[in-house]
C-alpha cells in the first residue's frame, strides 16, 4: 500500500570542506563570511555561547528552488511566465497576472491562481501585495540555517590577484591605460567543518489553499510531490551557490534522520547541535506513535549520502502526498 506523507523533516550533520556558500558580501577587497551567535549546552546541560559561521536558510532554499525549477521545465510541470525564467518575484512579475489583478479578485481567487498555475509559487510560497491588498501563499518548504558545530568549524582567508597578461606594453587608449595600472588584489574566505542542518516540508499542503481550506482543482499533486522530493535530494547532491567555479564544496560525510508522518502529526526535528539528536528524534516518534491508534511516524537513520539517496528514492517511488479532509 502506498504511504501517504503528511509531513517530512530532515535533521542531519554535514561535513563540508573549503566552501563559500556562506558569503555575506564584500567590503573593499575583502569578501566577508557570515557569522552567527548561538547558544548550546554541553553534556552536563550547561549553556555556552559561540560565534560560528553558517549558511543561511535563504541560501539553502534558493538551491532547492533552483533544482525544482529545472525539474519543472524538464517534466513539463506548471510554471507561470515569470518562474519559467526563474524570476525571484515569481508570479508577481508575470505581466498577465498583474493585468488580471486589476479586476480586483479576492484573496482566495489570487491564491487559487498562484497554486493552479505554478508549482514554484505553490511549493516555495509568495506574497502578493499588488492592488492594495495582501494575499499570502505560505511556503511548503521550510529551511533552517546550516549552523557550524562549535569547535568543529574553521574559516581561512586566501590571497588572490587578478592576472594582467603583459604590463610591459602601455596601451595607447587612456581608459584602457588607467584600468591597467596594477593588479587587483583581494581576499577570499573558505570554510570547513561540521554543519547542523534542519528542514521541514508540509507535504499535505501541496495544492492546498489555506484561506479557503480546500484543494485547488486541476493540480497534479503527485507530480509536484515527486518533483519536490527530487529537488530536496539534489540540494544535498549539488549545493549551488557562490564561488563554485573555483571553490566547489567538498561534501565529505552526511549523517542524520529522515522523519516522515503519515497522519496529522508533525514529523519531529531536533537540531544536530544536540549530540543525541538521532535518539531524541527516535524516542519522540515512539511517543507520538503511542498517542495514535496506529504508528504514523517513521524515522529512518542514514549514515552517508548514498543511504540518504536510497531512502529518498524509496519515498519518491512508493509514497504520495497526504490529503487533508476538507469541509463541504
Amino acid at each position: 500500500m502506498t504511504q501517504q506523507v503528511y509531513s517530512l523533516s530532515i535533521s542531519a550533520r554535514a561535513v563540508l570542506n573549503l566552501h563559500s556558500l556562506n558569503n555575506e558580501g564584500g567590503e573593499g577587497n575583502q569578501i566577508q563570511t557570515r557569522m552567527v551567535d548561538i547558544v548550546y549546552t554541553d553534556s552536563e546541560g550547561n549553556p555556552h555561547q559561540a560565534n560560528v559561521n553558517a549558511i543561511s536558510g535563504d541560501t539553502l532554499k534558493h538551491i532547492q528552488a533552483e533544482h525544482l525549477h529545472h525539474l519543472a521545465l524538464a517534466g513539463n510541470i506548471d510554471l507561470c511566465a515569470a518562474c519559467q525564467r526563474f524570476d525571484a518575484n515569481r508570479m508577481s512579475a508575470d505581466p498577465e497576472f498583474r493585468k488580471w489583478l486589476e479586476s480586483k479578485p479576492t484573496q482566495v481567487q489570487v491564491v487559487d491562481r498562484l497554486i493552479a498555475n505554478c508549482v514554484i509559487d505553490d511549493l516555495e510560497g509568495n506574497l502578493i501585495t499588488e492592488g492594495g491588498f495582501s494575499a499570502p501563499r505560505k511556503s511548503v518548504a521550510e529551511f533552517g540555517w546550516a549552523i557550524g558545530i562549535p569547535d568543529a568549524v574553521v574559516t581561512d582567508e586566501y590571497f588572490h590577484v587578478k592576472y594582467v597578461p603583459d604590463r610591459r606594453q602601455r596601451p595607447e587608449d587612456k581608459d584602457e591605460r588607467e584600468g591597467n595600472l596594477g593588479q587587483a588584489l583581494f581576499h577570499r574566505p573558505a570554510s570547513s567543518g561540521v554543519y547542523a542542518l534542519v528542514c521541514n516540508f508540509e507535504i499535505a499542503r501541496i495544492g492546498y489553499n489555506d484561506i479557503s481550506q480546500t484543494y485547488v482543482s486541476g493540480v497534479d499533486r503527485l507530480d509536484r510531490y515527486k518533483a519536490m522530493l527530487k529537488s530536496i535530494l539534489y540540494t544535498l547532491i549539488q549545493m549551488n551557490g557562490a564561488m563554485r567555479t573555483t571553490q566547489l564544496p567538498h561534501l565529505v560525510d552526511l549523517d542524520g534522520v529522515i522523519a516522515v508522518s503519515s497522519g496529522v502529526v508533525p514529523a519531529p526535528t531536533v537540531s544536530p547541535l544536540n549530540k543525541c539528536f538521532v535518539s531524541e528524534i527516535q524516542k519522540t516518534s515512539e511517543i507520538l506513535n503511542s498517542l495514535q491508534e496506529e504508528d504514523v511516524v517513521r524515522v529512518s537513520h542514514f549514515q552517508n549520502l548514498s543511504q540518504f539517496s536510497e531512502l529518498m528514492g524509496e519515498l519518491i517511488q512508493d509514497s504520495s502526498p497526504y490529503t487533508i479532509q476538507v469541509g463541504t
